[in-house]
């Protein structure tokens, strides 16, 4: 008996030091990873944005002096509509790029004199995503049908 204890405890060991997951573990985690980090952009950054949840729009900072118009509808775009398609996992690469472009810029170019506090969250959001950019969505995407369905 103490003998099958030791045997599933060190199988339990060697999982967790193992320094690469299984594939399954991967593409499940890579699921939760989007659908948490999506979500939070979209409820928390996107919504009150529009107006959603909140007594007043908030109002979208320019950095780079852009026209009014292509600002506002670019960071909506960018907390709203392309979070959704990482989250679903369609054109996921492709769609970190704009949500890539505003958290970056909020870190480099709107919050670079900031104290730490205040300009972690775009370095969060831009460390999340450039690794959903790198790592891919994993097979439970929008992505991974299309390309075993039609390519």
């Amino acid at each position: 008996m103490a003998a099958i204890k030791t045997t599933n405890m060190k199988k339990i060991f060697a999982q967790l030091v193992y320094p690469f997951p299984s594939h399954r573990l991967f593409n499940v985690g890579m699921l939760c990873f989007r659908v948490a980090v999506c979500t939070e952009m979209m409820v928390v950054h996107g919504f009150k944005k529009l107006g959603i949840g909140v007594a007043e729009a908030e109002k979208v900072p320019n950095p780079l002096h852009l026209p009014e118009t292509f600002n506002e509808a670019f960071a909506v775009s960018a907390n709203i509509v392309f979070p959704f398609l990482v989250l679903i996992g369609c054109c996921t690469r492709l769609a970190t790029l704009p949500t890539l472009a505003v958290t970056l810029t909020g870190y480099f170019v709107l919050h670079w004199h900031d104290a730490l506090l205040i300009k972690d969250t775009p370095y969060i959001y831009s460390v999340a995503f450039l690794f959903i950019l790198v790592a891919g969505p994993g097979k439970y995407s929008m992505d991974n049908y299309i390309h075993k369905k039609y390519l």
